[in-house]
């Protein structure tokens, strides 16, 4: 049987990708300028939106130059001690560490060099060795996916922002939600985080949905169009939309049911318990007022502007809620409306 091209497993490169090529490029171009003008970019979305894909996608690129070493780091361990352990396990890299005479052996990894005191602080070894990449032309990109504020970030964020004032050829690329990735900014240590460049993960473009459906699903023009429609441009939704459409041969009412079950059961759910109860509470008008209208919506939430504005503004920042055309609001997600008034 012919493989379907479309994934529901989060966090795989799905077979069918719809390309963010401005946001790679642009990632790319400033890493690689000399001087770069920033050494760390976040990537903040909703749950689905690709942010996981758009970093695999600049890491693979980056990857293939080689001045650049791709190190990715849990954010729930020893960040710092990983980082060593990586660098001095590739062989390549532990040949120029050892000729530099970095002695990590009471890490209890690396090679001990005769005649070199080993070192025994750890950030003090990742300066040496990112010391010893500088000086060889190498580049060190460091990627985190969903970072949260936990100690081993903290941890490493505040080394990560020594390690760049010294000038050492360190970049950091992280995913996470916009308030994980608020949180961490927020600390006071590091404030730094407020002036890197973040790129939201916007709705993909309908046109080239519909394209890759029409391509892949054998629907014609306007079947693949309405299709496209459908998904509001969510890059789970093109997944889970074009799944069960490739796997029912047709677009008919049992594929959208069984796409509707699907995103309330592995998106919808992890995002609605995510929501403070305000944005609740906003969430539901949004579903039940009679257009989308602001003023009707405050009508049915039974809220000033001043009560309904923060809630606003924090949901179309989470990536649940559109606000970009002035005096509305409507959901960003496809066929949330249901999921919200099945749960309100």
């Amino acid at each position: 049987m012919e493989r379907n091209p479309y994934t529901l497993v989060f966090g795989r490169e799905p077979l069918q990708v719809i390309p963010r090529a401005s946001m790679v490029t642009q990632v790319v171009e400033t890493f690689c300028a000399e001087p770069p003008s920033q050494q760390v970019f976040l990537i903040t979305g909703v749950r689905g939106s690709g942010k996981t894909v758009l970093m695999t996608e600049v890491s693979k690129h980056l990857d293939t130059y080689d001045e650049w070493v791709v190190v990715e780091l849990n954010p729930e361990r020893d960040m710092l001690r990983s980082l060593a352990a990586n660098l001095s396990s590739r062989n390549s890299l532990a040949k120029l560490f050892q000729s530099a005479k970095i002695n990590l052996s009471l890490f209890g990894f690396g090679l001990e060099v005769t005649g070199s005191v080993p070192i025994s602080d750890i950030e003090v070894a990742l300066d040496r060795m990112l010391a010893s990449l500088r000086s060889h032309g190498k580049k060190l990109l460091v990627t985190v996916d969903e970072a949260a504020s936990t100690p081993a970030m903290r941890e490493f964020a505040s080394a990560f922002q020594i390690l760049v004032r010294k000038d050492l050829p360190i970049f950091l690329l992280m995913t996470g939600l916009f308030d994980n990735i608020r949180k961490l900014q927020d600390e006071k240590t590091l404030t730094f985080l407020y002036r890197a460049p973040r790129l939201d993960m916007r709705p993909l473009n309908i046109g080239t949905i519909a394209g890759n459906y029409r391509k892949n699903l054998g629907l014609d023009g306007d079947e693949a169009l309405r299709l496209a429609k459908m998904t509001k441009g969510y890059p789970f939704a093109f997944q889970v939309f074009g799944y069960f459409v490739w796997q029912s041969g047709s677009l008919g009412e049992r594929a959208i049911d069984e796409c509707k079950q699907y995103l309330d059961d592995y998106a919808y759910e992890k995002i609605w318990s995510e929501l403070s109860e305000g944005d609740k509470a906003v969430a539901s008008a949004i579903a039940q007022a009679p257009s989308s209208r602001v003023r009707d919506v405050r009508e049915v939430a039974q809220m000033s502007t001043n009560q309904f504005n923060p809630y606003r503004d924090r949901l179309v920042k989470k990536g649940v809620v559109d606000g970009s055309t002035y005096g509305h609001v409507s959901f960003a997600l496809p066929l949330f409306d249901r999921y919200v008034m099945e749960h309100s």
